[in-house]
């Protein structure tokens, strides 16, 4: 039965109990886009069922993780859609031109209009599951793929944008195009953030500033932390507290920040800390406290041979020695600097291929810092800091033993 027949048969029934011509238009016309509905939905229920059954052989089927990433971007339920458009598209014309034309162009231009969004839909989840497949694999896991997956998206949102807007109002596309362009002031205020946002991702990208999983440190932004994320308009800082913080990603561009990539892949991890010796207990050494101190292992070697070398330099002027501050002498401190030194040297978990050294820095109020310079070998955070502590430990352990105190601050003065 085609469409003039169905009409006729309705108006027929309905002329027999009494209805007029209109009435008989308007059941016959809602009786077709039931009909019509229906046999939509059908179709879509098959097409489902194949396409979902399709994809799923074939990813049990396969070892590779990308079909698995189309079914969990729901690609395969975005394509069981477009039959059933595809079907509505192209039968409206012909089964409702003769009941109403200006339904029937209004249905067409609908079912355009949700094809295109379709389609655009379809791109996305297909550029999302190759985004998600790209981030398992090593050599892209640290790259900013989400912020080129957005630029490419607000492109074709906006081309999708407009020829939507020409399909429902039948205007060509220049006429939108001449309006954007005039609007282009605006449209630029309005994007401001994304279009910095896009061009410090290319930096970015190109400067290898920055990569997902450094550890990066921002004062001015409270971030201090693992990059877990990078988009067109954010950049996520996990910090070690676990809380989450958002930079707009110029602002990686255009402020300043510490990126701690080059400890990471650099063969150790610096340590640099001070203990603040008392000025008052910094002395010269007499003869019996020289001989006690050649009894630690450590400094034994460079004692009895500095040892040489001052008696020498010493006997060769004629110094008075009845003074201690005449001529060259040992120093409390001078010692301890040295075994400082050497136990750094010999400390199995410090890199002896980066610098390894104990120096004196300016007197300040608190005293005279001593300040150890070096690497550990180990540069996770706890155990670096494992490290750290035990060199701390040993050497306050030991100051006392060349009669040397630490600062620290008098419970008797009070604090400015």
């Amino acid at each position: 039965m085609n469409i003039p027949e169905f009409k006729i048969y309705i108006s027929e029934l309905l002329s027999q109990r009494g209805l007029s011509n209109f009435w008989s238009d308007s059941i016959a016309l809602v009786l077709l886009l039931i009909l019509f509905l229906i046999l939509g939905r059908i179709v879509f229920w098959i097409t489902r069922k194949v396409i979902l059954s399709f994809f799923v052989q074939i990813a049990a089927r396969t070892k590779s993780e990308f079909d698995d990433i189309l079914l969990q971007n729901k690609v395969p339920k975005i394509l069981s859609y477009l039959p059933v458009l595809f079907l509505y598209y192209e039968t409206i014309p012909v089964l409702f031109s003769d009941l109403s034309n200006a339904l029937a162009l209004f249905i067409q231009n609908i079912a355009e209009a949700l094809l295109i969004v379709l389609i655009i839909a379809l791109i996305r989840a297909s550029l999302k599951s190759v985004n998600d497949y790209l981030k398992t694999l090593a050599s892209f896991k640290d790259k900013p793929l989400d912020s080129y997956l957005q630029v490419f998206m607000i492109f074709l949102w906006f081309v999708g944008g407009i020829l939507i807007l020409s399909v429902l109002t039948g205007k060509d596309i220049g006429s939108f195009l001449t309006t954007l362009g005039a609007l282009s002031a605006v449209l630029l205020f309005v994007f401001k953030d994304t279009i910095l946002g896009f061009v410090a991702s290319v930096q970015i990208t190109v400067n290898d500033t920055v990569r997902i999983g450094d550890w990066i440190s921002m004062p001015n932004s409270n971030a201090d932390g693992d990059v877990i994320a990078i988009s067109l308009s954010t950049v996520q800082v996990q910090n070690f507290d676990k809380t989450i913080t958002s930079i707009p990603t110029y602002k990686l561009i255009s402020d300043s920040f510490i990126n701690w990539r080059g400890m990471s892949e650099s063969p150790g991890r610096r340590i640099k800390k001070s203990l603040l010796i008392k000025t008052t207990s910094i002395r010269f050494l007499e003869a019996d406290e020289i001989a006690d101190l050649k009894k630690i292992d450590r400094i034994a070697p460079f004692i009895s041979q500095r040892e040489k070398e001052i008696d020498a330099a010493n006997s060769s002027k004629k110094t008075d020695k009845s003074l201690l501050i005449n001529g060259r002498n040992f120093t409390n401190l001078g010692l301890f600097r040295q075994y400082t030194q050497v136990y750094l040297q010999s400390h199995d978990q410090i890199n002896q291929n980066m610098t390894v050294m104990c120096r004196q820095l300016a007197p300040t109020a608190q005293g005279i810092p001593l300040e150890i310079y070096a690497f550990s070998k180990d540069k996770v955070w706890t155990n670096y800091e494992h490290i750290s502590s035990d060199i701390f430990d040993h050497l306050l352990a030991s100051i006392s033993f060349f009669d040397l105190e630490c600062f620290e601050l008098s419970p008797n003065i009070p604090q400015v």
